[in-house]
């Protein structure tokens, strides 16, 4: 399967370890539910990416599958985080919605879903440490825009619009700024009921098996 997913890895970086642009994210160590959904979002037309979307029509389901738990298997160090210089005033808030959300706009905490150390929960929801500003920045805001868009019912992308642009901007340089814990791996489950139903979760309080 390494040499099958070389064409990924032109991009992701070795191993899914993440490119060093910061544009193509790490996959390496995702929850395989999680990489499998985007997989099915590219090729189906949920996400838009052309280079994406052409590289995975051709695949059928199980080989996604088999794409996913390749890379959800590989446990590879994360690099050190880069400092993001954040005013103490802004830090606080944006760890204000990353550990409490905001219960007067409907506002679920981040953690409630990926996890207490933000590593993210097995199998469906990824971590949000160990990427990169850039990025988080760009797909909260593309699933704000409706850029950027899941199974039904989209979870992230009713959170996203409940965000002011700012504040995007405020958690993305938080979370890319946080150190990832060493041997960072997914919990095994949510600590908690989901805080809302999301179609790319297969929960008892989600509406039906992702697909």
């Amino acid at each position: 399967m390494a040499q099958r997913v070389l064409a990924c890895t032109g991009c992701h970086g070795p191993e899914g370890r993440a490119a060093p642009d910061g544009y193509y994210p790490r996959i390496a160590g995702k929850p395989a539910g999680y990489l499998y959904n985007q997989l099915l979002n590219f090729r189906d037309g949920r996400r838009s990416y052309a280079l994406m979307t052409n590289l995975l029509a051709p695949l059928d389901d199980a080989y996604l599958r088999e794409i996913a738990g390749h890379f959800a298997g590989l446990d590879l160090p994360y690099p050190a985080s880069a400092p993001v210089a954040l005013a103490p005033a802004d830090a606080a808030a944006a760890a204000r919605l990353v550990d409490e959300g905001d219960a007067s706009r409907g506002l679920p905490a981040c953690n409630a879903c990926h996890g207490a150390a933000m590593t993210g929960t097995a199998p469906f929801v990824p971590g949000l440490l160990g990427l990169p500003r850039d990025y988080l920045n760009a797909q909260l805001g593309a699933w704000r825009n409706g850029k950027r868009v899941a199974q039904e019912p989209d979870c992230m992308a009713q959170v996203a619009k409940k965000l002011a642009p700012e504040e995007i901007g405020l958690i993305s340089a938080w979370l890319a700024g946080r150190p990832v814990p060493a041997g960072a791996k997914p919990a095994a489950a949510f600590a908690a009921p989901m805080p809302m139903a999301c179609g790319g979760v297969a929960t008892s309080g989600a509406a039906g098996a992702p697909r």
